[in-house]
Formats: structure tokens, C-alpha cells, sequence
């Protein structure tokens, strides 16, 4: 399998951006995201497809972190 050429890795994005979007935008819901997912697993490699999907759980995990304001055990330690 050959790499992606930069055409079909700015369409990969793209499709993947809107999916993204489409979820922020229904509350995570991908049940009204099923066309832009089917788009998105069609242009993307099956590899990229499971990056991503990792990726976009693991930025979620990390801004429900954020919001909670958690501190890492040790981290407050007094100088």
C-alpha cells in the first residue's frame, strides 16, 4: 500500500474535520453523523480511521481533565 498523496490526505482531514464538527455540534451523537463518518472511513486509511478516532477520545478525556481542574497527585506539593 503506498502513501497518500497530499490530495487524498486534505480530503482524509477535511472529512474528518466535518465529522468532528457534526459530533461537537449534536452532543457526541454520531447517530446524526452517519453520512459524514461513512465519508470520513471512505477517504481515510483504516489505520488513520483508528488514530483518529483514539485521538479525538483522548482529547475529549483531556479537556473533562482540564474543565475539572485535576491536579496530578504531587503536583501541589509545597516548596
Amino acid at each position: 500500500m503506498s502513501a497518500p498523496s497530499m490530495e487524498e490526505r486534505k480530503a482524509c482531514w477535511g472529512a474528518r474535520d466535518e465529522y468532528w464538527k457534526c459530533l461537537d455540534e449534536n452532543m457526541e451523537d454520531a447517530s446524526r453523523c452517519q453520512k459524514l463518518r461513512c465519508s470520513f472511513e471512505s477517504r481515510c486509511p483504516q489505520q488513520w480511521v483508528k488514530y483518529f478516532d483514539k485521538r479525538r477520545d483522548f482529547l475529549k478525556y483531556k479537556e473533562q481533565l482540564q474543565a475539572a481542574e485535576y491536579q496530578p497527585p504531587g503536583a501541589t506539593e509545597k516548596s
